[in-house]
Formats: C-alpha cells, sequence, structure tokens
C-alpha cells in the first residue's frame, strides 16, 4: 500500500468518497496572539490499496508532532476496502481518510504530521509556526542599561 497524498487544510471532509478541502495546501501558520496558540487543522490522506489487499481489515493513523518528536495529537483508524462487481481484476482502489484537529501550538517551530499504515510511515510533510508582526509589536522594548 501507497500513501498517495497527506494535505494540510483548513478544513477537511471526505463525503460520497470525494474530498472536501477549505484553505488547503498550507505549509505556514503565523501567529499574532501569542503563544500558546489554538489553530482548528483539516488533514486529509489517500492510500492506494492494491487488489491483493482489498477484504482485509488495515490500520492507519495520521499524527501531529513537535520538532522533537512529541506527539500533539493523533488520528488512528481502520479500514477495508472490498473488490466492487465489475472491477478489473488487479486494479488498485483508493481509500481517503479526512478530519479537523484542534491543536495547541506552544511555540514557534517546525512541526511533522506523519501518515502511518500497519505502523509503517507511508508519508510524511511539515509545516512551520511563526510569530507575526503584530506578536513582535506587542512585546516590550529591550531595556536599555544604566550609565
Amino acid at each position: 500500500m501507497k500513501v498517495e497524498w497527506l494535505i494540510l487544510a483548513d478544513y477537511a471532509e471526505i463525503v460520497g468518497n470525494k474530498l472536501y478541502l477549505q484553505g488547503g495546501g498550507w505549509d505556514v501558520f503565523t501567529v499574532n496572539t501569542g503563544f500558546p496558540a489554538n489553530k482548528i487543522c483539516g488533514l486529509a490522506s489517500s492510500v492506494r490499496v492494491p487488489w491483493n489487499e482489498t477484504n482485509q481489515r488495515h490500520d492507519f493513523e495520521i499524527e501531529v508532532q513537535t520538532d522533537d518528536g512529541q506527539s500533539l495529537a493523533r488520528i488512528q483508524a481502520q479500514f477495508e476496502v472490498g473488490r466492487p462487481p465489475g472491477l478489473p481484476s488487479g486494479q488498485d482502489q483508493r481509500w481517503q481518510l479526512g478530519g479537523n484537529l484542534g491543536l495547541t501550538l506552544d511555540k514557534p517551530g517546525t512541526y511533522a504530521i506523519v501518515a502511518r499504515i500497519e505502523g509503517q510511515e507511508g508519508a510524511r510533510i511539515h509545516f512551520n509556526v511563526m510569530p507575526g508582526p503584530m506578536l513582535s509589536m506587542q512585546q516590550p522594548p529591550p531595556q536599555q542599561g544604566a550609565a
């Protein structure tokens, strides 16, 4: 099996085996309100399931990690793709997962989103959390030393 895509968005949902994204494909989150910052993140993934792995149950997970590997959130799922009538012999099929997570981001830095099939990493993407200009304007000016 192969992770076909892993996408970060503002909102993600699968309806009728179709992926619906809003604000998809971002990789930078700018924080102007201070840390910790709360962010709702949509995550979407697709797995290509080979013919010989259909009609079997599989484990899948998506994990959000800090730059030092600490887990912030996890979506776990089991799936089984059947063989619909009339499907040509040997044809792969697509299984999709879409969901939304509330994240608390404690500091600026690089965060990872990792997709795993049967416990094995299938894809990894990164996003950066950056302090914005409004946040730096809220910081008090450095203190001058006494003369």
